[in-house]
């Protein structure tokens, strides 16, 4: 899946760099830039020399326009360490100015309330780093926000080991999450008429449940089943997050058999139960931008207009640090947390220790929020703990992550806002009477 996450990625620069060659030809004042793909570090007094140009727009907005086209396609061709060198220089030589900054906010500090109002642009202008107009250059070519998500990528991946990438990073952060406000956003359906390169991408893109080949897709976009996605209007080939729902009779319980391509279609007509299988988000440089729990209510009001017959809406997720969890904490803990005649690390005890690692266990950062990630999403959406199920994902990744456990999580629509407000406020966890029996509470 990798390759093909790769290939569709060359496919789309292959796709790009057209139409930024036509823009970079017009309008250029400035000398055509040459760079390496390593971008030595003899051209970077060029490559300072065009951002100059395109913060100033010398020549006037047409011209940095194309002079920001031609730094774009350039950065296309460099390899990463040519990449972490024009990266560095945004984020080391175009960050906040100080001394402005300090004279402004010295200004609005000894200034009376009438006169603030007047110097807070300045303030506010001076908190801007001058890449911010850099970056929202590059987002007006064509092509451009997709070139900017798939920047932030790459600044994620490369911050660990360059720290003086994570400003440049953070700020590309707040321009994406207004570009991406999910007021903008579009949901579709995908299904077997959609175009070749989009269920190529979902193919690509599935980050939950592996799609093995095309047969295992068709299956996926049954008459039983469904898929809808986000996409923005500047992204209209991309999908940034989708979700595959089952129309099934009564809650799923387990992963191989809902994808069990030789089993006989569901007839829809029956179903009561719409299982939210596979959530996946398709833009890693979308990152932190949330806007997963507007899909799901978005797919829940939709399909309750298409099938008015259906009664629950839940998923079947995996647990995808239940067994990282347990390799950290000492047998003695283990222990007490046993009931008395089960063996350790017995399907029984297993059993228990997930759902106290689902109900109790915290986050360091945050003791509000779940360990778990995929619970800390479904339960910050409203969703209850309803039911464990053993042996739900029997394949390795599933026995890796969590033993082949996997959860229901019942969005129950009544109780969404308050158990929201439940769990956001006072980190308390929706459980069904079950789950709270087995959980001793």
């Amino acid at each position: 899946m990798q390759q093909l996450a790769n290939r569709l990625y060359h496919k789309t620069i292959k796709r790009w760099m057209p139409f930024w060659r036509d823009v970079s030809t017009q309008n250029n004042s400035l000398e055509k830039l040459s760079l390496e793909p390593v971008l030595n570090a003899n051209h970077e007094k060029v490559l300072l020399t065009w951002m100059d140009a395109c913060l100033q727009s010398d020549g006037g907005e047409v011209a940095a326009r194309g002079r920001a086209a031609e730094l774009g396609r350039h950065f296309l061709g460099l390899n990463d360490a040519g990449r972490v060198r024009f990266l560095s220089l945004m984020a080391d030589h175009y960050n906040v100015d100080e001394p402005r900054l300090t004279i402004a906010t010295k200004a609005w500090l000894a200034a009376d309330a009438g006169e603030r109002v007047s110097l807070e642009a300045e303030l506010r202008s001076a908190l801007e780093p001058p890449r911010m107009k850099l970056l929202t250059q590059f987002n007006e070519l064509p092509q451009g926000i997709k070139f900017l998500v798939d920047m932030r990528e790459q600044l994620l991946r490369l911050g660990k080991e360059h720290p003086n990438l994570v400003p440049l990073e953070a700020d590309l952060k707040r321009l994406l999450s207004a570009w991406f406000d999910v007021g903008l956003l579009q949901m579709e359906e995908i299904n077997w008429r959609s175009s070749a390169e989009l269920l190529e991408k979902l193919i690509a893109y599935e980050a939950v449940h592996a799609i093995k080949d095309w047969n295992d897709l068709k299956n996926r976009l049954d008459s039983d089943r469904r898929c809808f996605a986000f996409f923005h209007p500047n992204m209209p080939d991309e999908p940034l997050i989708f979700v595959e729902v089952a129309l099934v009779k009564g809650m799923a319980s387990n992963v191989q058999e809902l994808l069990d391509e030789t089993a006989p279609l569901e007839d829809i007509s029956l179903a009561d139960t719409a299982i939210f299988y596979s959530i996946s988000n398709a833009q890693a440089g979308l990152a932190g931008i949330s806007f997963g729990n507007f899909l799901i209510k978005r797919v829940v009001k939709q399909l309750q207009q298409e099938f008015t017959q259906l009664t629950a809406f839940a998923t079947l997720s995996p647990i995808p640090d239940f067994c990282r969890w347990l390799d950290t904490i000492d047998v003695e803990k283990e222990s007490a947390l046993l009931d008395e005649g089960l063996a350790l690390r017995s399907p029984e005890h297993m059993q228990k220790m997930a759902i106290h690692y689902l109900g109790k266990e915290k986050q360091k950062r945050n003791p509000n929020h779940a360990r778990d990630p995929v619970a800390h999403f479904h339960l910050s959406n409203g969703a209850q703990i309803e039911r464990l199920n053993w042996m739900a994902d029997t394949s390795d990744k599933g026995i890796k992550q969590s033993n082949g456990m996997m959860v229901n999580y019942l969005y129950q629509l009544p109780h969404i806002e308050s158990r929201i407000q439940d769990y956001s406020t006072k980190g308390k966890v929706a459980l069904s009477a079950k789950i709270e029996k087995q959980l001793n509470i």
